[in-house]
């Protein structure tokens, strides 16, 4: 796949199926982060707000996320039923994604990016 150009170009170059697991996880994201920016990095799907908040990508048997390893720590209870490492978790495409969950990552991520560039500006 060559890099697409926005968020609906990477999604429709997969199958309907997938597609729509995309939409929902898009849609979960921009509900739980209102004014944060969708944007292509690293050639996937990102929401950036003070910086990356999550990524997403489509894989054969899954949907990855990628809440940076902070979001991953942070949530590490709730999300040892999935496979995953330090920044990302793998969502099995032949089950339902966790929505709730998914929202709770994207607003902790959203806090501490806010955080952080308060912080920095603190240092200034």
């Amino acid at each position: 796949m060559k890099k697409p150009k926005d968020i609906n170009e990477y999604i429709s170059g997969f199958p309907t199926e997938i597609q729509s697991m995309l939409k929902q996880l898009r849609a979960v994201i921009k509900k739980a982060a209102p004014k944060a920016e969708e944007v292509i990095s690293y050639g996937i799907p990102a929401f950036k707000a003070n910086g990356i908040l999550v990524w997403f990508a489509a894989h054969t048997k899954h949907i990855g996320f990628y809440p940076r390893a902070s979001g991953i720590e942070a949530f590490k209870n709730e999300l040892s039923k999935y496979k995953g490492a330090k920044g990302s978790v793998q969502f099995p495409i032949e089950k339902s994604l966790p929505v709730t969950l998914i929202a709770k990552i994207v607003k902790f991520r959203l806090r501490e990016n806010l955080k952080r560039t308060k912080t920095k500006i603190k240092k200034k």
